[in-house]
């Protein structure tokens, strides 16, 4: 597609995109938002700048830390896009979120550079985004830049026409041209120099392609546009019929293909154990929900032993409890440091089921410590859930949760370090630069064993250590706390205290369910019941997407299943009828993400696929078969059937990027074949 758009520009144009085509493509290989530091270089201290711009007035956390920047910015809306068409300039859009490290680093070095932002003020018309408020605008350019061949990231860096059509794109670009030597590889040696284009050349060529050739740009977006609306409807399918009944063993077979039999967790690669891996909760919920049905024990194998990789490696934290975002390495060893509450929240739930599940008091622990991490850290005292913390502190990533040596020693007795040093790989040596990210270097059984102590013993001499710790760490400088209370992650994490309540038999983690669920209904709704999609410092605002009816209806039905209390099952009754009115696709059978009433943009999405949350319309077709057994609603699970036949086509291919939906599925056939009871 991007070869075949470059090839109708004229010779001038086309060598001028193809030579920042080859930036980009260095810049995205080793500078996007999921690179590691080394391609960073420290910023010198500048005094703030007293000079406000138009995101002073926002409320998000992310686009108040570009309040200052010298770059004339606007928030996305009416204002912006109306000045572009108006002045007929090219838009810079900027999208990223508050514990994204690299989009930190774009922000000190590039947006804060007075001769970047007088060539942006000048021929562009600015737009930052924070891509967790306005998940619409982000999925629909973050799509532009898949048709034009190149890898996603945050920040996501794009250039569109004056009518919001997108015209090239990439991630992370330094402010001027560089050149980076890879780290070195198997054989010790450096990788090839590579030259990576940097954004001020990147502004010139884009406005003097603008300049010179608008009408060829403006036919550019025409077709980038019609690819990307191409793209995001790729999920419809013409369906042959209804799914399968064996539609679960497809998902489970499809997973199995792409599970690390070693380290745990789904697709890696062997060639490459650098390649980044995710959690990906709903994988790990459809297991669950597999293993209890099915004797024969492979879903129940590749459950255990993604649980038990991820507990014991460098992304949980094993001091404050809780998992950062994702592992830089098939190993979980090295984590990008971030906290999202949409992790944690689904964790939570994974880890209690698991405990349930097998009856192991290691994974029971794990629950916990992530919900005392979340009550401790990211809890507003109304009783929402905030959204993430940083990355970063200082400017350096990860700054907040690894351990010199001597600071180790220092803090313990000498022999409380020698334990924690040999439990937690302290005495391999650094392995995050010259510090440490702590890991269970072994299974704690084994460490017990080698120490003639029980597993219980053990434990009980490593928690005062672990106190330590985080007593120790409370006392640095804290990375940025991003206070959105998102409705969507609230209604994970909501369903995580739910679930750890009834499984781990605690009121406590039910009662915290129960005030984030009071705080949404009290606060992030309209006066005629609709719910907004952010809260923000008591100010809710934002239209909600598909996600924040269904993840907050599915965190009402696990506090119904907790408590018994019937005014759950009301509000959510409630709520999936506005979600119905509201977003459902009359024509085909499921859910738009977007309200009918909702912002015209350049395409509407529909999309089925999990990621590291499930998809909106797999949850709700599994909210509309609860709702219809426990409210005698047929209705409801002929609305179900409508949304996964909606999607048969996508789930005949690609089965295991869809578990969520498979598990509706299976509990749809349930209902079907009880009658609905």
């Amino acid at each position: 597609m991007a070869d075949s758009i470059l090839a109708d520009m004229d010779g001038k144009l086309r060598t001028r995109l193809r030579l920042t085509r080859i930036g980009m493509f260095a810049a995205l290989a080793w500078a996007a938002c999921v690179q590691p530091a080394w391609t960073s270089e420290p910023e010198a201290d500048k005094p703030p700048r007293k000079r406000e711009n138009r995101l002073a007035r926002e409320t998000s956390p992310y686009l108040l830390l570009h309040k200052h920047n010298p770059v004339d910015w606007y928030p996305w809306g009416t204002e912006a896009l109306a000045k572009a068409k108006a002045e007929n300039k090219l838009i810079f859009l900027s999208i990223g979120y508050s514990s994204c490290y690299w989009c930190h680093v774009m922000e000190r070095e590039s947006f804060m550079d007075d001769q970047i932002a007088s060539f942006l003020n000048e021929h562009f018309v600015c737009i930052k985004v924070d891509r967790e408020e306005r998940p619409d605008v982000d999925e629909i350019y973050m799509m532009a830049l898949a048709v034009l061949g190149r890898r996603g990231g945050w920040p996501l860096t794009m250039f569109l026409t004056p009518d919001a059509k997108p015209i090239f794109g990439g991630t992370y670009f330094p402010p001027r041209d560089k050149e980076i030597v890879p780290p070195a590889g198997k054989d010790g040696q450096p990788g090839e120099p590579q030259r990576m284009t940097g954004l001020l050349k990147v502004l010139e060529l884009v406005h003097d392609g603008w300049k010179e050739s608008p009408e060829q740009l403006l036919s550019t977006g025409d077709q980038i546009a019609r690819e990307v609306r191409r793209a995001m409807a790729r999920h419809q399918l013409a369906p042959a019929g209804p799914p399968p009944e064996e539609l679960a063993a497809k998902v489970l077979a499809g997973l199995s293909g792409i599970y690390d039999r070693e380290h745990g967790g789904f697709g890696y690669s062997a060639a490459n154990p650098q390649q980044p891996k995710f959690p990906e909760p709903p994988n790990l919920d459809f297991l669950i929900e597999y293993a209890r049905r099915a004797p024969d024990g492979s879903a129940r194998k590749m459950l255990v032993g993604t649980l038990e990789a991820m507990a014991a490696g460098g992304i949980r934290d094993h001091v404050g409890g809780g998992f950062h975002r994702y592992s830089t390495d098939r190993f979980w060893r090295i984590p990008h440091f971030e906290k999202m509450l949409y992790d944690n929240g689904q964790l939570a739930s994974v880890y209690a089921e698991a405990f349930a599940l097998t009856g192991r008091e290691d994974f029971k622990q794990v629950a916990v410590e992530i919900l005392a991490f979340v009550s401790r850290e990211l809890a507003d005292p109304a009783g929402g859930f905030y959204a993430a913390l940083d990355a970063e502190t200082d400017a350096e990533e990860g700054l907040y949760y690894v351990w010199e040596r001597e600071e180790l020693e220092r803090l313990l007795s000498k022999d409380e370090f020698e334990l924690l040093s040999e439990t937690y790989g302290v005495a391999d040596g650094p392995n995050f630069e010259d510090r440490s990210v702590l890991l269970l270097s072994r299974p704690l059984g084994e460490t017990a064993a080698r120490r003639m102590l029980s597993l219980e013993e053990l434990s009980a001499r490593l928690a005062p250590i672990r106190q330590k710790l985080l007593d120790a760490r409370g006392k640095r400088e804290r990375p940025l706390t991003d206070t959105k209370i998102l409705t969507d992650w609230n209604g994970l994490v909501i369903r995580g205290f739910a679930d750890a309540g009834r499984l781990l038999d605690d009121d406590a983690y039910t009662e915290a369910a129960a005030g984030a669920a009071d705080f949404i209904l009290k606060n992030s709704r309209t006066s005629e019941g609709r719910l907004w999609h952010a809260n923000t410092g008591g100010q809710a605002h934002l239209n909600a997407y598909l996600d924040d009816y269904a993840m907050f209806v599915d965190g009402l039905i696990a506090l119904h299943r907790a408590t018994g209390d019937t005014r759950w099952l009301t509000a959510a009754d409630e709520l999936t009828q506005l979600q119905i009115k509201l977003f459902w696709d009359d024509a085909a059978g499921g859910f738009f993400f977007t309200s009918g009433d909702h912002e015209a943009l350049i395409a509407r999405g529909k999309d089925p696929v999990d990621g590291v949350v499930p998809a909106g319309n797999a949850v709700a077709a599994d909210n509309l078969v609860y709702l219809a057994r426990a409210l005698s609603k047929p209705e409801y699970l002929e609305r179900a059937e409508r949304t996964v036949t909606a999607f048969a086509g996508w789930l005949d291919q690609s089965p295991a990027a869809m578990p969520r939906m498979a598990t509706a599925w299976t509990k749809l056939l349930e209902a079907k074949a009880d009658g609905g009871k």
